[in-house]
């Protein structure tokens, strides 16, 4: 016969359960503490431009992007991806790669033109905007095709931070301001932001490097350890050269998705429960 349990120790167990399904464990909020500090890492950047610290404020925009590459493969290590953190995520992204890099740019180079210098700010705010939320629409397409995941719709939001504020760099590495006219500037920084917005294909990196063999192991270490000690010795020049390097692909990527668009490779095999790896959130993916 089934033995029951007293009633004070029934509550119990359903005061113990309910108690547990209100609460998160750690491991879920890592990732949202992450992204809150790039958040203020990004606002910092803001009041850096203000005191007219522009090196500090660019280096502010890039640590930002950096913890917004991290946030995301961490919320996915730790399986710890919810709804709250990709709103989180296209919230701090808007601000940091969308409101801040505009600011910074506006302060250093857009002060003479007034209320069209402020029009630049506005039109790259709102591309951003726009961007992000057609990517966070996009993600829920359930019919798009593998092979689509290789390519962006436009230039992310990140990277268009970091190529808007390529005139800074190349001021940076000697180039005189005095020959980067405000009204040119403001040409390039609506091109960026037409960019972020447009349809063309840009490369993404998502299906590279997923999983790596193991002779390769080593080598991508070194290799990530160097990039990471150059951008560190010299920071100004490896942002203009990865901005340029980044510009100049745009074409080619544009040729790939054509050429891969005539011919698709076949679909992969439908993910169930034959032992392949269930699809990724889509949560945290690079905007």
């Amino acid at each position: 016969m089934e033995r029951r349990l007293p009633p004070h120790m029934s509550r119990s167990r359903r005061a113990l359960a309910a108690a547990r399904r209100r609460t998160v464990p750690l491991r879920a909020l890592v990732p949202n503490i992450v992204t809150l500090i790039g958040l203020c890492v990004g606002l910092t950047s803001i009041r850096m431009a203000i005191e007219n610290r522009f090196d500090i404020a660019l280096a502010a925009i890039v640590i930002a992007a950096l913890l917004d590459g991290v946030d995301g493969r961490m919320a996915r290590l730790l399986k710890a991806s919810s709804r709250f953190g990709a709103e989180l995520d296209s919230l701090a992204d808007f601000v940091n790669f969308g409101v801040a890099p505009a600011l910074v740019l506006y302060l250093w180079a857009f002060g003479d033109l007034r209320s069209l210098g402020w029009i630049v700010v506005l039109v790259f705010a709102l591309a951003a905007a726009l961007r992000l939320a057609r990517f966070n629409v996009a993600i829920e397409d359930p019919d798009k095709p593998m092979w689509q995941n290789a390519y962006f719709v436009g230039v992310p939001v990140p990277a268009g931070a970091i190529l808007v504020l390529l005139p800074m760099y190349l001021e940076a590495l000697g180039l005189p301001k005095s020959v980067m006219y405000p009204q040119v500037l403001a040409v390039y920084a609506i091109g960026i932001g037409v960019l972020m917005v447009s349809r063309i294909r840009t490369f993404s990196g998502k299906l590279i490097g997923r999983r790596i063999a193991r002779e390769y192991i080593a080598p991508v270490v070194v290799l990530a350890v160097a990039l990471a000690a150059l951008l560190a010795t010299y920071p100004y020049l490896m942002l203009a050269a990865g901005s340029l390097l980044y510009l100049a692909m745009i074409p080619f990527s544009i040729r790939e998705y054509r050429k891969t668009a005539k011919h698709p490779p076949a679909p992969t095999p439908a993910l169930g429960h034959d032992g392949a790896q269930p699809p990724e959130p889509p949560r945290r993916l690079h905007s």
